[in-house]
């Protein structure tokens, strides 16, 4: 392997330090690793980064304790709305920047503060018993088996949109937090359900009957949380948390899930891996397969590293590791910045940096998982495998 992983991961946790916004959470970083103070606080990004600095903390990182506590005070200080309950999509320096409560920002509180309590932070325990009420009571849906996207402050308009996106990061989140009964119903519904009856070609975008919209977004194509056509990187996520339900089930897992992961990753590998006749994954394809976006975005290849090495753990097959050396070399080559920090969140299709859909390097949350997975088991998730002695040595 070209990239050492502890080196990597040690790297990655330096560049996002410097994240912390003065006035509470996690500020966006531009591509040098400078906080942008003058952006709104995103949610997801400020929740994706104390669950980064949890994990930090659990490997003994001495500095990442105050960060993890920087990150819960601004959930639920800043970043909670005291008047109607959950959490704010963005806010900035006279408050939220918008009215919406999105499934997206919400299922990453809930990561954050499993995270968080897994490390014995102060207020951790709180924050996860009051998210979990949230994501439960306002957007589960038992009738669909799948959590609703979007409302407006006052929870009284719930938007007709429904989202894959979100349900996937609601899994991850339900995971860490140990619901696997409701992660079960999302990953049967959208894995043996969408994804296998698509040709494996998730459909993202929905309306509130759960009916697919093949058209959404048709004019925005390269939108970052709702592109038009399938996102080949959801397939190697989906590929790696069926495996790690799967895991958590043991001997209850159904057969499928082995088989459906399996197919998730080699439809990534086959439909989005240097398709056009250059290294690195598209972003998106049409519904035949069809190359749409051909942006190589760095989370993509994060997560296809993921599921290559979850998938090796599952199976013992080499091939999954030989797959993941042949993309730790392309990251190694394309996307790690050695002169200004952390990965370039997207390449154009020369695999020259771009900043067509991300600009700057906003986290480091796919990147510095993908350090992490070849060394922890399938199961259990990041924070308590890591809290419970399991991560390897590093390679």
């Amino acid at each position: 392997m070209t990239v050492s992983l502890d080196l990597e991961g040690e790297r990655l946790l330096e560049f996002a330090r410097a994240s912390v916004h003065p006035a509470g959470g996690f500020a966006w970083l531009d591509d040098d690793g400078r906080p942008e103070l003058d952006r709104p606080v995103e949610l997801w990004i400020s929740c994706r980064m104390t669950h980064v600095f949890a994990v930090a903390h659990l490997m003994g990182r001495p500095w990442a304790a105050e960060l993890v506590d920087h990150g819960v005070a601004a959930l639920t200080g800043r970043l909670r709305d005291h008047e109607h309950g959950g959490w704010w999509a963005a806010v900035g320096p006279d408050g939220p920047v918008t009215p919406a409560k999105t499934a997206y920002g919400h299922a990453f509180v809930v990561l954050a503060a499993s995270s968080a309590a897994a490390a014995g932070r102060p207020d951790a325990e709180a924050l996860l018993v009051d998210a979990l009420d949230v994501l439960d009571r306002r957007f589960w849906d038992d009738d669909a088996g799948m959590v609703v996207e979007e409302w407006d402050e006052t929870w009284s308009r719930l938007d007709a949109y429904r989202g894959v996106n979100a349900n996937m990061h609601a899994v991850e989140a339900l995971l860490a937090a140990g619901d696997l009964d409701r992660a079960g119903r999302i990953v049967t519904r959208v894995v043996h359900g969408f994804a296998r009856t698509g040709s494996w070609r998730i459909p993202e975008h929905f309306d509130a009957t759960w009916t697919a919209l093949p058209d959404y977004n048709r004019t925005d194509p390269a939108h970052p949380f709702r592109p038009y056509g399938a996102t080949v990187g959801h397939w190697f996520e989906w590929s790696r948390l069926t495996l790690a339900l799967r895991a958590a089930l043991g001997d209850a897992a159904p057969a499928w899930m082995l088989e459906d992961a399996v197919a998730l990753f080699d439809a990534g590998v086959r439909e989005g891996w240097a398709v056009d006749g250059a290294e690195g994954f598209v972003y998106t394809v049409d519904w035949d397969g069809t190359p749409l976006v051909r942006q190589r975005m760095h989370w993509v290849v994060a997560e296809a590293l993921a599921a290559a090495e979850t998938l090796h753990r599952a199976t013992g097959d080499p091939a999954y590791r030989i797959c993941a050396e042949q993309w730790w070399g392309y990251a190694d080559r394309h996307l790690v910045d050695r002169e200004r920090g952390s990965w370039h969140h997207e390449l154009d299709p020369a695999n020259r940096p771009a900043a067509g859909t991300w600009v700057g390097k906003p986290d480091v949350y796919h990147a510095f998982q993908a350090t992490l997975v070849p060394r922890l088991p399938v199961w259990p998730p990041f924070a308590r495998a890591v809290a419970e002695g399991l991560l390897e040595p590093g390679r």
